[in-house]
């Protein structure tokens, strides 16, 4: 039995990598790079990248992460993360079918302003992004308020994962986490976590 994570760090890989370090699984990354960062992709000595055929054979939309479990290839980062805490039957998974419907919704959430998080962290007009983020940062200071500090079950799951790494584009702006304190207890908890600090560590030493 092979896992295999194909992309860099440097992209939404961040949520499969840290959600299989954190279910201790045994995988191996292969880096795959953005064609866009790239003056010529499909140059002869070029590095692994979104073009290359190689990849398109893995996931033919030509975007990172890509899975491959023992020959099931699986894309989306999100539906990959929620893929592996099911099938680690781990307490970082829905444990029945309530949970389940709430880890997807938060994770779609999350991608619902993921745009104005990147936005933020790209600086691409971060002052129109923040205004327009801080009703959806209300909303989460409240459920998790509400909710042990987490998204689903009062534990920390697979949707914080999903989410904190959409929230983590946004906290360049610190008002934002001023104005929702429980946001910004949470995301520190979530960042503390030794499997997190373990990715960042290996993505530090990526190309920038």
């Amino acid at each position: 039995m092979s896992l295999t994570i194909y992309g860099c760090l440097r992209s939404r890989a961040t949520r499969p990598v840290w959600a299989a370090m954190e279910l201790g699984l045994d995988f191996e990354r292969v880096p795959v790079i953005q064609a866009y960062r790239l003056k010529d992709p499909a140059a002869s000595d070029a590095p692994l990248n979104t073009a290359s055929p190689g990849f398109r054979a893995i996931n033919p939309n030509g975007l990172i992460p890509a899975l491959d479990d023992d020959g099931f290839v699986l894309n989306e980062s999100l539906a990959i993360t929620l893929y592996l805490a099911r099938k680690a039957g781990s307490p970082l998974g829905p444990r029945d079918a309530k949970e389940e419907g709430l880890t997807a919704m938060w994770s779609l959430w999350g991608r619902g302003i993921e745009d104005d998080c990147l936005s933020i962290v790209q600086k691409r007009d971060p002052e129109a992004a923040a205004d327009r983020l801080r009703a959806p940062f209300a909303v989460l200071d409240k459920a998790l308020a509400e909710g042990n500090g987490f998204l689903v079950g009062g534990r920390f799951t697979v949707a914080d994962i999903n989410l904190a790494e959409i929230i983590r584009y946004a906290q360049p702006d610190r008002s934002l986490f001023e104005a929702a304190p429980h946001v910004q207890a949470w995301i520190t908890a979530c960042q503390a976590r030794p499997a997190f600090q373990a990715m960042m560590k290996e993505r530090e030493g990526e190309p920038a």
